[in-house]
């Protein structure tokens, strides 16, 4: 970093992307730099991105490795970031979303105050996409993440589930949930289909992309009925759900579109008959818990919402109010449910527009960066506010 900063922002994110994770760092490091006039903001990169940038008074530094073993890497990565610390002798606030971040800023001696972000814990997540590592090195990573969270003098999570698994570890929590912008209406999308099932995001295994591809081919007799994938990039990960599409024979009723900007993913969600979030029963969402974007911002443009019932849906939808929530996995529940909501249009938009009330009740970005801005304050001055803290 070439400048003093009185706040730090460190992610093992890619940024900017279409991820909900850039999504939702955009927000909250806006916050933090409003409110500390700037800041360093610490994240991934890849070769379209620069690794340095200058704007205004925030200064983006990128990590872009292309160290191809993880844990070799994300070593790499949190070296990197405590060489970025080394020298600013002006910091007041770091803000840190996960434990590769958090070792070099929270387990260093530091005046700074520390606030971890726990949006997910690699050591539920990782064997899902790793499941070859060996239970002791996740171990290791529980432990850094306990460590990193007792280091904290603020901890802070956008899902109660995932509060209550803190709870059990040992760590308090203070939950701020994500957010939606309530998007102005735009035309319909020039290549849309006549009408169509929404999905969008990744391709990760615990999206259930394979119970939605099920769904749809028991819907078959919908003739004019398509599934839209907007995906956030293109990826290897897509490349079995294309097979299986094959597979089940509705390849050609699936339109696909790529890292789509905000202003046409939008388009495409508020013209969508409905908008489908199928997530598995799975550790990642059902113990660790989540909170999904996808499902935020579709209820965010009106669209009816049919989700899996796992807890940090429930924390989102009233079942059969504002959305329609079915069993986890379970292709022909979610068929039948997308299948009344086919049939009967007005009910799914009446769905559509409660979910936006919703929205625009509690769940936008502006209720959830007000109650950071006070999260902030309260770590800097704790007699203004009694936040709960990390330590137990």
């Amino acid at each position: 970093m070439q400048l003093q900063h009185r706040s730090l922002y460190a992610a093992y994110d890619l940024f900017p992307s279409r991820k909900g994770a850039a999504i939702h760092i955009d927000r909250f490091a806006r916050t933090l730099f409003d409110m500390f006039g700037g800041g360093a903001l610490l994240v991934l990169g890849n070769p379209d991105l620069p690794s340095y940038q200058l704007e205004g008074p925030v200064e983006i530094e990128r990590f872009a490795s292309e160290v191809p073993n993880f844990l070799d890497r994300v070593t790499a990565y949190s070296d990197w970031v405590g060489r970025k610390l080394d020298g600013q002798t002006q910091l007041e606030i770091c803000h840190f979303r996960d434990p590769w971040s958090g070792v070099p800023i929270a387990l260093r001696r530091h005046r700074y105050k520390v606030v971890y972000e726990v949006n997910a814990l690699p050591s539920i997540e990782l064997p899902t996409v790793y499941p070859s590592l060996p239970e002791r090195t996740l171990a290791k990573i529980r432990r850094l993440e306990i460590e990193c969270a007792k280091a904290a003098d603020l901890v802070i999570t956008p899902s109660e589930r995932t509060k209550a698994l803190l709870a059990d570890l040992g760590v308090k929590a203070m939950v701020i949930p994500n957010g939606a912008d309530l998007d102005d209406p735009k035309p319909r999308p020039a290549d849309a289909p006549a009408r169509y099932l929404l999905y969008f995001g990744g391709p990760q295994p615990w999206q259930g992309i394979d119970s939605l591809l099920r769904a749809f081919a028991r819907l078959a007799d919908f003739e004019d009925l398509h599934l839209v994938i907007c995906a956030s990039r293109e990826a290897k990960g897509w490349r079995p759900h294309e097979r299986l599409a094959e597979k089940l024979g509705v390849a050609d009723k699936i339109v696909w579109r790529y890292a789509l900007p905000e202003r046409e993913l939008s388009a495409w969600r508020q013209h969508a008959a409905i908008s489908v979030a199928p997530l598995t029963d799975s550790p990642r969402n059902v113990i660790q818990g989540c909170a999904p974007l996808k499902i935020l911002e579709s209820m965010a443009s009106g669209a009816a919402v049919v989700a899996s019932d796992v807890p940090p849906v429930r924390e989102l939808i009233k079942d059969r109010e504002n959305g329609w929530m079915v069993h986890p996995e379970r292709p022909t529940e979610l068929a039948r449910a997308l299948r009344i909501l086919l049939d009967r249009p007005d009910l799914a938009r009446e769905m559509g527009q409660r979910a936006r009330q919703s929205i625009a009740d509690r769940l936008t970005w502006a209720h959830s960066t007000d109650t950071l801005r006070l999260a902030y304050k309260g770590v800097m001055d704790e007699s203004l506010a009694d936040l709960p803290r990390a330590r137990s």
